[in-house]
């Protein structure tokens, strides 16, 4: 019989990271994802076990309530262990065994059995309906700030998805109870919604920072001077210091990807020194009769003349 715990599902020890926990999830979610396993049914019921179980593991609260066994695998509440002392009473009517009647309290103490094997019968009749998959391309600035998206389904009904900012490419967001209905009266299964990120034309994501290789003229890298710089929520004006090289980095503070809360990443902007595209006569002629231009060797330190 397969495992339903989540640990074993991920393939992870219980003290493993929340990072650890992350990237077993995602190295399974690509290998059993629906989309790359067409008509494969064991390949879907693998993909919405550990769905099930990163939606356990992947939130650091439940994951805790889970390991204090507060919730199943599945995300339920536990019910609260009942021992003897719970039915006992020191009246003298009561049915208990602390009765004086002997073995014949036994008659009313199925009670507690009665109420330990309900509860385990309504919880399995009443199986929750199945998860739904959904897959939601999205523009990179769209991830990085949050939006909301609507997608349409197979019925032609439509479901509005919220996208947090700082939204992860491959990330699977969960919407409960937007997905099939119940067929024995529990609740409706879950919409599970896997974010595809378009790349961007320029930014590149590293973790909750945003890369940027930021183009100046030559003229910016010797002199020096005030850009304006795209950002993922704006342009903002950065000073460049004289005598800037290609390949000089400048950061820009909290500009990057939000991280819950108020904080958000940084912005790295690596400078690249860019000529123009047309032939400039001028400039071929200042360089031309550029006494410095002929004696500088920046390849000195490889051994080159």
């Amino acid at each position: 019989m397969a495992s339903t715990d989540p640990y074993e599902l991920l393939g992870v020890a219980r003290g493993a990271s929340q990072k650890d926990i992350q990237q077993a999830y995602r190295r399974l979610a690509k290998k059993l994802h629906p989309d790359l396993n067409p008509g494969d049914k064991e390949a879907q019921r693998k993909f919405q076990d550990v769905s099930a179980a990163y939606d356990i593991l992947g939130d650091e609260e439940r994951r805790a309530r889970f390991d204090r066994g507060e919730i199943d695998a599945s995300g339920e509440e536990q019910p609260q262990r009942r021992y003897y002392r719970d039915y006992a009473d020191t009246g003298p009517t009561s049915d208990t065994y602390s009765g004086t009647s002997g073995f014949a309290d036994f008659r009313d103490n199925d009670d507690i059995l009665s109420a330990f094997f309900s509860r385990r019968a309504g919880r399995g009749f009443r199986m929750r309906g199945n998860d739904r998959h959904y897959r939601l391309e999205l523009d990179f600035l769209d991830a990085v700030n949050g939006a909301t998206r609507r997608i349409i389904l197979p019925d032609g009904s439509s479901l509005d998805v919220v996208i947090p900012p700082g939204t992860r490419d491959h990330q699977t967001l969960r919407l409960r109870e937007k997905g099939e209905p119940s067929s024995s009266g529990g609740g409706a299964g879950d919409a599970l919604i896997e974010v595809i990120v378009r790349p961007h034309p320029f930014f590149h994501r590293d973790g909750n920072d945003i890369r940027l290789d930021l183009p100046i003229t030559l003229t910016q890298a010797v002199l020096g001077g005030r850009i304006a710089v795209p950002t993922p929520d704006g342009s903002v004006t950065v000073t460049i210091p004289k005598w800037s090289n290609t390949g000089k980095v400048l950061r820009l503070k909290g500009r990057g990807v939000p991280s819950g809360g108020s904080r958000r990443g940084d912005e790295y902007l690596t400078l690249q020194i860019k000529l123009p595209q047309k032939r400039d006569p001028d400039l071929e002629n200042f360089i031309e009769h550029w006494p410095a231009g002929r004696t500088y060797n920046p390849r000195r330190e490889m051994g080159v003349a």
